[in-house]
């Protein structure tokens, strides 16, 4: 009696243990510094590798920092500070994809001294990898062994795919632009599709650019673009499942004043680093149940976890917040602009048909006190929940990405700061589910030759054709020849006759 291998794979997905850990960043700001007012940071990988049992990987934080010089001037400086940190998981082999995603949490001015600022930023890591695992199945030609054959549906694991590209924006200004302030960057990625050899991804890069006109007046706007980017994955077609996320390469975000004899503008140019991961669905035919008319069989099933993809969705809401001053702090007389715009997510789940996205969005304040005619600064935190309708089962595993937009800050009688702002996430989401297969099966011992040459089998109401066959240890189609007025399953208790040929 032989059995032979009918191995498969399946696509399996791992979170990274989520974790914080600080980093030090030394930023020298080429002259003294008298304070601090605003900071900017952003976080992206620079490089990893995969290896058994950990990731090891290399990254960069992006710091963006307004101040106030001892001469009085307004200034900014952008530096950026490496670090290196690693997962370790027994999930983690050699070959999976990894996608780590980093996360600033918060940060604190450390000291400043001279042109010298020390910050200790809080940067939290996680992710997932990605992979094939082989399970373990079996099949069998022998005549004398019969099969239960049940097609089930697998999702496999195709491949993934970065690619960095640029998005150019304009802000025409009806006055000159004195000197560029800030502009932060975000990206949110809508809609993820999938064609032959190919994913395309598209979604929406906005920036706010904070500026000082020609008459030393804090301006402040948003601009807009979009973009449609083809990612190659080879072994795609257009019934794949797909995921993606983007994230904005800080560093090399420029904004540059441009003047011409039509007036003044700002040109903006945002580095983006696009990633996507694809799946397949298949369906396959594996053996369920197996029985021998010859032999007794030992049979050995095991369960297998597969990771299926649900499709990407984009949830927004909006957020509003308000922060009441210390009583040791000036009083607000001017808000002159916000900085440090950033939203981090806390929790995520999905509840009743419902995905539920609780984090903080947190922006720092620039504002004039005319008392000492003086510059001063204070950070709003707002908590928010926002939710929509999910079509993800619970449980699943959730990436989300969120941005903070169309944010605004007032003041009531200069104590009190409002905030306000939009919130926009995109969610990739996959759940695991649980199948079984025959791995193994080995003959025992032969059954006794049969000394009847009939026999009656009583079966019950209900009974499935397999299930006597199984039971009595002959073939369906001699039941079903030898008793062809029955159907299957039985409607009630019925005796069935079967004959045997003696030798």
């Amino acid at each position: 009696m032989a059995f032979e291998t009918n191995n498969f794979n399946v696509a399996k997905k791992y979170c990274l243990a989520k974790s914080e850990f600080s980093v030090e960043c030394n930023v020298s700001a080429g002259e003294n510094v008298a304070k601090v007012l605003s900071v900017s940071l952003g976080s992206h990988l620079s490089s990893s590798e995969t290896l058994n049992g950990v990731i090891n990987y290399s990254g960069v934080i992006d710091t963006k920092i307004v101040f106030l010089s001892e001469d009085g001037q307004l200034n900014t400086v952008c530096s950026t500070c490496p670090f290196s940190s690693k997962f370790e998981s027994e999930n983690i082999e050699n070959g999976c994809f990894a996608d780590i995603k980093l996360k600033i949490i918060d940060y604190n001015i450390d000291s400043i001294n001279g042109e010298n600022i020390k910050i200790v930023v809080s940067v939290q890591q996680s992710g997932f990898v990605a992979c094939n695992k082989e399970v373990h199945s079996i099949r069998s030609n022998d005549d004398d062994v019969c099969l239960k054959n049940d097609e089930i549906n697998v999702v496999r694991f195709i491949g993934h795919a970065s690619e960095s590209i640029e998005v150019s924006s304009e802000i025409n200004i009806r006055d000159k632009v004195k000197k560029i302030i800030l502009s932060e960057s975000n990206v949110l990625v809508k809609s993820v599709e999938s064609g032959v050899n190919f994913v395309t991804m598209s979604g929406e890069v906005s920036t706010r650019v904070i500026f000082l006109n020609d008459n030393d007046k804090f301006e402040s706007g948003y601009v807009y673009d979009t973009f449609k980017e083809e990612l190659e994955i080879e072994g795609t077609t257009r019934d794949s499942l797909v995921e993606g996320r983007g994230e904005v390469k800080q560093e090399n975000v420029t904004a540059e004043i441009v003047e011409d004899e039509k007036g003044c503008k700002i040109a903006i140019k945002v580095p983006i680093e696009l990633h996507a991961t694809a799946y397949s669905e298949e369906s396959l035919m594996v053996v369920q149940d197996l029985y021998s008319t010859k032999s007794d069989i030992k049979v050995t099933t095991e369960s297998f976890d597969n990771s299926y993809v649900c499709p990407m969705e984009v949830v927004e809401g909006k957020i509003e917040g308000s922060l009441v001053l210390d009583e040791d702090k000036p009083r607000v007389d001017k808000i002159l602009f916000s900085g440090g715009n950033a939203v981090t997510v806390t929790n995520s789940y999905i509840n009743d048909g419902e995905i539920f996205i609780e984090g903080i969005a947190k922006t720092t304040v620039v504002y004039l006190n005319d008392e000492d005619n003086a510059l001063y600064s204070a950070q709003i935190d707002v908590p928010f929940t926002i939710s929509d309708k999910f079509s993800c089962p619970e449980g699943g595993i959730l990436v989300v990405d969120a941005i903070a937009d169309d944010v605004d800050v007032a003041v009531k009688k200069g104590r009190e700061l409002f905030y306000d702002a939009k919130v926009k996430a995109c969610v990739n989401c996959c759940y695991d589910k649980l199948s079984a297969v025959i791995t193994e099966a080995v003959e025992t011992e032969e059954y006794p030759p049969r000394d009847y040459a009939m026999e009656v089998v009583f079966a019950r109401a209900g009974q499935e054709l397999w299930e006597i066959a199984k039971s009595v240890k002959v073939k369906e189609e001699q039941i079903v020849t030898q008793n062809a007025d029955v159907a299957f399953p039985l409607a009630d208790d019925t005796s069935l006759i079967l004959f045997y040929q003696r030798v």
